[in-house]
Parts: C-alpha cells; sequence; structure tokens
C-alpha cells in the first residue's frame, strides 16, 4: 500500500484564498489493477484559473484540481511503462493510480537538458494557450502591434516571444520593476509597470502612439477599459483571463466597454487551449523547437514542498511569481 497526500478544498473561497479553506489529508492507495498505473508527482502547476475554476468544477471536500508531470512507479499498462514521464490531471496529489484515461506522455523528442517542468509551462498548457491565442483568435500577422497584460507571467511572456518570432512590435504590461526588466530581456519592444505609472492610458500612448492591432487580455477590470480605447479601428481582442476579478466576493461594475467597440469595430472573444487540442501534438512540437533554437525562453518561480502548494497558489494570485509558478515535490 502506498499513502497518498492530498489537499481538500474544505471550504469554497470567500474572496482571496485563505490557508484554512484547504486540509492536508493522508490516503492509502490500492495496488494497481490490470490497465493501471501507480503515478508519483514530480512537479506540480499552480495556475490562476484554478480560483474560478474551484467554484464552478468542484465541490467542498474534493481534491483541489490541477495538473502535474508524474513518474510512473508501477504499472499494469503497457502504454505507461515503470519510469516513465505523463503530464496528467491528478489535481493536487502525491500519488494516484488510475486507467491512463487523460494521461498525456512526455513527448520521444523531449531534449535531455530541459527540465520537465516546462510541460507545464511553456511546453504545456501555458504555451498552447500563446499560441492559440495568437495564431487561431487573433491571427497576428507580421508587422501588427499586439499589447499584452500580466506579460511576464506563465501564458503573457510566451504570447509576447511567439509575437516577436512574427515579426510584431510587443508592448508588455506587468506589476514590478522587476518583472518590466525580464519582459525586456525577452525582446518586449516596450514594457511598463501599471502599478507607478501615471497614468495607464498614458503609458499606452506613449508605447505605441498608433494604438493597437491585437491585445491579448489576460486581467480584466478597469485597466482593460483603457486598453480598449486604445485600439485601432477593426482590432482584435483575445480574451484569455480576468485575474484581476478572481477574488471579488462583490462582483465589479464598469464602465462598460461597448460604446468603444460599436465605434471602433472591435471583436473580442474569450477561449480556452482544449478547443484546439486535435493541435496538441503539432503545437507541442513547434513549441519545443522555438525553444531548441533559442527563439522561445521560459523563467519558472519554483516552490519547493509538496506541503506549500497552498502558499504557491496564493502567490501567485498576489503577483509574486515571474514566469511560470511550479511546486517540486
Amino acid at each position: 500500500m502506498v499513502q497518498a497526500k492530498t489537499w481538500i478544498l474544505i471550504k469554497h473561497f470567500d474572496g482571496f484564498p485563505k490557508d484554512s479553506d484547504f486540509e492536508l489529508k493522508v490516503e492509502e492507495l490500492p495496488a494497481p489493477k490490470d490497465g493501471e498505473v501507480l503515478l508519483e508527482a514530480v512537479f506540480l502547476s499552480v495556475d490562476p484559473y484554478m480560483r474560478p475554476f474551484s467554484r464552478v468544477r468542484m465541490n467542498e471536500g474534493d481534491v483541489m484540481i490541477g495538473t502535474q508531470v508524474a513518474k510512473v512507479v508501477q504499472s499494469n499498462n503497457s502504454a505507461f511503462p515503470v519510469g516513465s514521464h505523463v503530464v496528467g490531471r491528478c489535481g493536487w496529489r502525491s500519488h494516484t493510480v488510475c486507467d491512463g484515461t487523460n494521461l498525456i506522455p512526455i513527448m520521444p523528442e523531449w531534449p535531455q537538458d530541459v527540465s520537465l517542468s516546462l510541460a507545464l509551462g511553456a511546453i504545456g498548457m501555458p504555451g498552447l494557450t500563446a499560441l492559440y491565442g495568437i495564431e487561431e483568435v487573433l491571427g497576428l500577422q507580421k508587422g501588427e502591434t499586439l499589447l499584452v497584460n500580466a506579460a511576464a507571467g506563465a501564458v503573457g511572456s510566451v504570447v509576447g516571444q511567439i509575437a516577436k518570432i512574427k515579426g510584431c512590435k510587443v508592448v508588455g504590461s506587468a506589476g514590478s520593476d522587476a518583472k518590466v526588466a525580464f519582459l525586456k530581456e525577452l525582446g518586449f519592444d516596450e514594457a511598463f509597470n501599471y502599478k507607478t505609472v501615471g497614468s495607464m492610458e498614458e503609458a499606452l500612448k506613449k508605447a505605441s502612439p498608433d494604438g493597437y492591432d491585437c491585445f491579448f487580455e489576460n486581467v480584466g477590470g478597469p485597466s482593460s477599459s483603457v486598453a480598449l480605447q486604445q485600439m485601432k479601428n477593426f482590432g482584435r481582442i483575445a480574451v484569455c483571463g480576468a485575474i484581476s476579478t478572481y477574488n471579488d466576493s462583490t462582483p465589479q461594475t464598469g464602465p462598460f466597454p461597448h460604446l468603444t467597440m460599436i465605434v471602433k469595430q472591435l471583436k473580442m472573444e474569450g477561449f480556452m487551449q482544449n478547443r484546439w487540442e486535435h493541435k496538441q501534438p503539432e503545437s507541442l512540437k513547434r513549441l519545443i523547437g522555438w525553444l531548441k533554437e533559442g527563439k522561445l525562453q521560459s523563467r519558472e518561480h519554483i516552490t519547493k514542498g509538496f506541503e506549500k502548494m497552498p502558499a504557491a497558489f496564493m502567490g501567485i494570485l498576489r503577483g509574486e511569481n515571474v514566469g511560470k509558478a511550479i511546486v517540486a515535490v
């Protein structure tokens, strides 16, 4: 018998998450049956989506949702040999017994000198989100100007780099001077700290006086309404996240963007990367190709210890991470 540590959501979040909303439990796992495998978590992802999705996809008492890179330690399934690694939606668990459904083997082309944790970041869900937002939703073209907020995060940092690969001007907004410096290292044309600029409107105008063709939206809230006013006519907006609203007990109201969208004839579309799941193998190969060529960089914010899952999760909601937040077991 193997003991598995699990983090349980014992109370739905009311406002910002608290330590008391979580409970660490230990459970005995049965030996894997025919067709089943026993997984041991190596890296776990903490992501902003967990905050709103916990309300709609979880009940109190459930194991927290999430994705991990895990090692196969026992196997009765020939598709997943012992010692191989997979990406799985196992939640906040140290060990899992499952039948292999929805497990994704780490691709054979994975470079030996690249950490498997990137399968949760630039070569995983965040990287795919960036790629599909740019290509499938925005249809970003060479020579266009792109604005991305939360630009130093797991998704935003990849968005900017892919846009540069495509020959675009990229402007990024982030929440600290260190994050702005990081964006400059990645090759962003312009970057600013939205917390210290006197005027969001003036900062956007200074960064791109002619306006913006495309806006990759990760934040929501009042600052996004300001950004919409700087869009060019027929501009496109890909709505990926709204992290500024996730912890609100009372929904934010206004300003409302409808008139701006009408006058500028803007197109806004929300999306999730699993819409293009059929493209995933090819897309992951493209991302890892850019990584090998040095065109795509990845920075990780690593927290060590399964016991620190809640702290790491709350940290990303405070904006403490630069790049992808990962918990290493």
